[in-house]
């Protein structure tokens, strides 16, 4: 797994990387401009959002909101990756900080229309990720919504056949997302599978 200079190292070549991977329809980016796409569409239905997203990267979603208007509030854990989106962004609001560890303070003390999460959440255990969900429920307004968008399967069968397609580029130290295991933690949690392996669960508050 990547830590904090990892990050930074990889921030510069980030988006031809996954580029590349979506282009050749290859895990673990297959599906990664539909994911994105959708989610920018959905978070467009409202007008001028706030809009958190967790683990923004470089900002390749949160630009597109950020030019149409919404405002925008983000955690990431680089601060190179700060600093590219913060170029874009100017009047953004965006916070270093480690999400294993949860939402720094000052993203705490706002409510949001929609939080975002693309490719930053299959960092947390199973575990810590229906806590930090549940915080992050706690951060929505009324009719609010979570959408994350990631390598992500409807259950655990789907999951072990995209493994087994990988092969060796399968990466063990990534908890991916099994929508229908979160159940029995969020009944009403939806998903939609985009690609073989990416999709997008939502949680509505």
């Amino acid at each position: 797994m990547l830590d904090k200079n990892g990050f930074d190292l990889w921030a510069d070549g980030y988006d031809k990387t996954v580029g590349v991977s979506d282009e050749e329809n290859t895990y673990p980016f297959a599906g990664y401009r539909d994911v994105l796409g959708s989610i920018f569409q959905c978070i467009m239905e409202k007008q001028n959002a706030t809009v958190l997203d967790i683990g923004f990267g470089t900002g390749t979603l949160t630009t597109k909101l950020y030019e149409h208007g919404c405002s925008i509030y983000g955690q990431d854990f680089s601060s190179r990756m700060i600093e590219l989106a913060s170029e874009k962004m100017p009047c953004s609001h965006l916070y270093q900080g480690d999400f294993t560890k949860g939402l720094v303070e000052p993203l705490r003390n706002q409510c949001y229309d929609f939080i975002v999460a693309t490719y930053s959440l299959h960092h947390l255990i199973d575990k810590q990720k229906i806590s930090f969900l549940h915080t992050l429920c706690d951060c929505l307004k009324e009719n609010g919504k979570i959408l994350i968008g990631d390598v992500a399967f409807e259950n655990r069968d789907k999951w072990n056949q995209c493994r087994q397609e990988a092969g060796d580029e399968w990466d063990d130290e990534e908890i991916y997302f099994v929508a229908d295991e979160l159940r029995s933690a969020f009944p009403n949690l939806t998903f939609k599978q985009v690609s073989y392996c990416a999709g997008i669960l939502t949680l509505t508050h």
